[in-house]
């Protein structure tokens, strides 16, 4: 860590910041669905998840080299323009944070490296091809990826279990629940936290501490590893609270092939080294599993916002990242401006979220409202659905209670010669 300037020192940090605001923000990826169906308390699964987080920070580096090495070229490239990368990205993922909002926390830190480049040295500084392969790819495939998987093991888990008593298996299922959040957040932490190893060892090369193409050291390993499990470990409440809420309503065996789909693709690619969105992942998996199961459906139109949420964060980080690095290319006074703007925006808008505080004792309020109730055989609830990509700033959630109005079952008088269901057929509710 020797020859570290103050500058330098200063993106170091800001880039752990922003892993930070990283787990915090994709926290509900994993663990939503244990604390809407109650598998867990809130704490007790945002702790889980911030270890799990923190183990696989440790397991691959190769995302965090397509990231130092691949995405834009280290020759030519001034440490402020990782600075104003991290600036873009901060602020983005802070904005939709606020708004319960699930955007792509990979995908503000890619807008914001590739808009702050672009403003810097042109179009000549990022590399198209690696874009193209490495994030533009799997961004389209891994929903595809993930939601397939799903739907396909939605399907073989009813299959075998179509002789037994739901009752019978929730606990199992239940339990299998916990498991698969906790391989999301070990795959998450594989995954996310390379990619501020990667800004920091960029920093590093371009401040020349490291030679081109060298992998993170460790100190640089455990700190991000620390950053994002302490970010997880804080809870991104309001995000959770959205997520909640539902793209479909998915069953436990649903939910359980759902983590397991996404999981399984995260890790893969963090192997492979193509740095995909958790987000992304998790929703697909989420509407796989809903097509999975006979009768079961997915909100079209809930999702197709949340598509072009997913679009609009790489431009809209990248716009930011770029007027910040043309504040900081004008000299020290610039990058003072950038600096104080960045406190006083992060300030600002947690001061903002002061005025209705979402935390782990009233995270769960309202999500059986939201996603509806479902009858189980002997009239007892059954669980909530599974992790969803919800926007709650696009698509405004139901009015407290109407859910709870509209479930009750109103028996109609009998009309002479219409036709009746089975006998003893239960009464359905229906979810609005």
């Amino acid at each position: 860590m020797e020859h570290i300037t103050l500058l330098l020192a200063i993106v170091i940090v800001t880039a752990l910041v922003f892993d930070f605001t990283n787990g915090f923000h994709d926290t509900a990826n994993a663990m939503a669905t244990t604390i809407s169906t109650g598998a867990l308390k809130p704490k007790v699964a945002v702790g889980m998840s911030a270890v799990l987080n923190l183990v696989g920070a440790f397991l691959s580096v190769e995302v965090a080299k397509t990231i130092s090495g691949g995405l834009i070229n280290e020759q030519g490239i001034r440490t402020e323009v990782i600075f104003a990368a991290l600036v873009g990205a901060i602020l983005w993922n802070l904005f939709t944070w606020l708004l319960g909002l699930p955007s792509s926390s990979s995908h503000a830190l890619f807008g914001g490296l590739i808009g702050a480049t672009l403003m810097s040295v042109g179009a000549s500084g990022v590399n198209g091809g690696v874009v193209v392969t490495k994030v533009l790819i799997p961004a389209l495939a891994a929903p595809v990826v993930a939601g397939v998987a799903a739907m396909l093991a939605t399907k073989l888990t009813y299959r075998i279990g179509r002789n037994t008593d739901d009752r019978a298996t929730a606990k199992g299922y239940r339990a299998g629940q916990i498991a698969s959040a906790g391989l999301v957040s070990l795959a998450h932490g594989t995954n996310d936290a390379q990619k501020t190893m990667g800004v920091i060892t960029l920093a590093l090369v371009t401040g020349g501490v490291l030679a081109p193409g060298s992998n993170p050291p460790v100190w640089v390993i455990v700190s991000a590893g620390l950053a994002i499990a302490l970010g997880t470990y804080l809870g991104g409440w309001r995000i959770i609270r959205t997520m909640g809420t539902g793209l479909t309503d998915l069953r436990p065996q649903q939910g359980f092939a759902a983590q397991t789909s996404a999981a399984t693709v995260i890790l893969a690619s963090s192997h492979l080294g193509f740095s995909l969105s958790t987000t992304q992942s998790c929703s697909g998996a989420v509407m796989g599993a809903g097509l999975g199961r006979k009768g079961g459906v997915v909100r079209w139109s809930t999702a197709s916002r949340m598509f072009i949420a997913w679009g609009l964060t790489l431009p809209a980080a990248g716009l930011v990242a770029a007027g910040a690095e043309f504040l900081t290319g004008q000299g020290t006074w610039g990058v003072t401006a950038v600096a104080v703007l960045l406190i006083a925006g992060s300030g600002g808008i947690w001061l903002a979220s002061r005025r209705r505080p979402v935390d782990h004792t009233n995270v769960t309020e309202g999500m059986a409202a939201a996603a509806g109730t479902r009858e189980g055989a002997a009239g007892s609830p059954a669980p909530a659905g599974i992790v969803t990509t919800a926007i709650a700033a696009v698509s405004p959630p139901p009015p407290a209670g109407v859910a709870q109005d509209l479930s009750a079952t109103i028996h109609a008088p009998a009309v002479p010669g219409a036709p009746t269901g089975p006998a003893g057929e239960p009464a359905r509710t229906a979810t609005v």
